[in-house]
C-alpha cells in the first residue's frame, strides 16, 4: 500500500511540477499564439505531456529515495490534500473555465474582460497557485520521497518566474486596475506582501 501511495506522489508531483513551465511556454510568448489561427491547445498540451515524459524518465531513478516513510505522515497529507481542494474550489467560484485554461492570455478576446478580484481573490491573487502548492506539499509529506520534494522545489522556482510573468501581462491588459489591486493583495500567502 506505501509503494503504491509513492508511486501515485511521485506520478502527481510530475504533473503538478510541469504546471508553471507550461505557464512559462504561454505568458512569453503570447503574442505569438494570438496570432496563430488554430487552436494554441493543440501544440502547447502535446508539449506539456511531453515536458511529463521528460520528468518522468528523468526522475524515474529517484523515485524510491525517501527521507522517511510513514503511513503516519498521511494523515498531515491528507489535510493538506483537503486544503489544496478547498482552495480550487473557492478559486473557480467566480472564474469561468475559459478563465482558469488561460484562453485570455492565448486567444483575442471577443468580449470585454474583467479583473476578478472578489471571493479567495480578497486574500491573494493566485489562489491556484496556492492549490497546487498545498496539493504537492501533500504529496511530498504524505510519501517521504525525495524525487517529490525536488519536484515541489522545482515547481516553486518555476512559479515566482511564471507568477512575475502572470502579473506583468494581467497589469498590461488591466493597467491600473491591477497594479493597485496587487499593491494590496499578496500573490500566493495571504497577509505577505
Amino acid at each position: 500500500m506505501l509503494r503504491f501511495l509513492q508511486t501515485i506522489a511521485w506520478l502527481a508531483c510530475i504533473g503538478y511540477s510541469t504546471v508553471p513551465a507550461f505557464w512559462l511556454m504561454v505568458h512569453p510568448f503570447a503574442g505569438f499564439w494570438r496570432a496563430r489561427k488554430s487552436n494554441p491547445y493543440k501544440l502547447l498540451v502535446p508539449m506539456w505531456i511531453v515536458m511529463w515524459i521528460a520528468v518522468g524518465i528523468a526522475t524515474a531513478p529517484f523515485r524510491h529515495l525517501h527521507l522517511y516513510s510513514t503511513l503516519w505522515m498521511w494523515l498531515l497529507a491528507a489535510a493538506l490534500l483537503i486544503t489544496g481542494i478547498a482552495i480550487y474550489r473557492r478559486a473557480g467560484a467566480r472564474f469561468t473555465w475559459s478563465q482558469l485554461g488561460g484562453l485570455p492570455e492565448i486567444r483575442n478576446p471577443q468580449q470585454p474582460q474583467r479583473l476578478v478580484t472578489e471571493g479567495i481573490r480578497q486574500r491573494v491573487r493566485h489562489p491556484i497557485y496556492l492549490g497546487h502548492l498545498c496539493e504537492m506539499l501533500a504529496w511530498s509529506v504524505g510519501s517521504g520521497l525525495v524525487v517529490c520534494y525536488g519536484l515541489t522545489a522545482f515547481a516553486i522556482l518555476t512559479g515566482v518566474i511564471m507568477i512575475r510573468m502572470e502579473d506583468a501581462e494581467l497589469e498590461t491588459r488591466f493597467g491600473d486596475d491591477y497594479r493597485n489591486y496587487k499593491e494590496n493583495v499578496s500573490a500566493i500567502f495571504p497577509g505577505v506582501h
